[in-house]
């Protein structure tokens, strides 16, 4: 009986006539100029890209000394592109009156794709409670998706897997109870959220708030129009409890909001109208009571130092 010839692993033909250095270049990603309409936005892009002066201000640098850091896309199905990181870029680019802006292509599945979009605009100076909430959402569940179904023991407040949000707390800086009531936040109606945005509703009630029923939040904001208040956290918890009774209607919400709550009544309101040339669009309404309370009191300073007549 003839003898059995050894099997060899040949490397691919490729291989075999190329050097290393050839394939180590041919494996290194490359940055492409690619037209900007072959490029779509990231499907429920949790991230505003806003036409503001800040934005103005990227387009003025785009005209005149290009895109430094070039975006991230990955290849669609029907040969178009997918943006993973740089909507700004993008933007600046169409504001500045470019056809093209230079791009990484790189290979990523969906989860992978939401992981490095979310975790490239994360380094975002200002960011809303609204993107937070939606990024954070949406990179949990990619997580989750990864690590597996959640085990049937997971005691975790909102049916989490204990690994992935930990994961997600330490990659953020938040809290592991603070990353769930940031993705409680997107059961909010988008005129509830867009007030916790604006620094009208703390995080605490917002939360409570985010368990009413879409109905009932929207009989809530009506009543907050009428009454030119916010609800408090002690507030919220009525309304969740009643809620969950079947009892939470608008006279319910009404007599609740009633209640006076520390704070509230003596409340100077200041239309942002007024101060949009002071502030971008994007700052936090706390950032801008922070800072008008500063200038006031430099300038009740300054008129303590001035001499008074006679």
């Amino acid at each position: 009986m003839p003898k059995k010839l050894p099997t060899l692993n040949l490397p691919p033909a490729g291989d075999l006539f190329s050097t290393q250095a050839e394939r180590d270049d041919a494996n290194r990603e490359k940055v492409l100029d690619i037209p900007l309409d072959s490029i779509d936005a990231f499907p429920d892009h949790p991230f505003l890209v806003k036409m503001d002066e800040s934005m103005q201000a990227m387009a003025d640098s785009v005209r005149a000394v290009g895109i430094q850091t070039p975006a991230v896309v990955r290849l669609k199905e029907d040969g178009r592109y997918e943006l993973v990181s740089g909507h700004r870029r993008k933007m600046a680019c169409e504001l500045a009156g470019l056809e093209n802006i230079p791009c990484i292509v790189r290979e990523l599945d969906d989860d992978n794709a939401v992981i490095a979009m979310v975790d490239a605009n994360l380094q975002r100076e200002v960011i809303l409670p609204s993107e937070k909430a939606r990024s954070y959402k949406m990179r949990y569940e990619a997580m989750k998706r990864q690590a597996g179904r959640p085990s049937q023991n997971n005691v975790s407040p909102v049916g989490t897997n204990l690994r992935s949000d930990e994961e997600l707390a330490q990659m953020t800086g938040d809290s592991r109870n603070q990353v769930h009531r940031y993705i409680r936040l997107t059961e909010l109606t988008p005129q509830m959220l867009d007030m916790v945005d604006g620094g009208q509703i703390a995080m605490r009630p917002a939360v409570e708030l985010s368990y009413l029923p879409q109905e009932q939040q929207q009989l809530l904001h009506d009543v907050i129009e009428v009454e030119e208040r916010t609800p408090s956290h002690t507030q919220a918890v009525k309304m969740r409890i009643l809620a969950k009774e079947g009892r939470l209607d608008s006279d319910a919400i009404m007599s609740i909001m009633q209640d006076d709550k520390p704070g509230q009544i003596e409340h100077f309101k200041l239309p942002r109208e007024r101060l949009h040339r002071f502030f971008p669009a994007d700052t936090p309404a706390q950032t801008i009571e922070e800072t008008i309370v500063e200038a006031l009191e430099l300038w009740h300073s300054k008129q303590s130092r001035k001499p008074r007549p006679g």
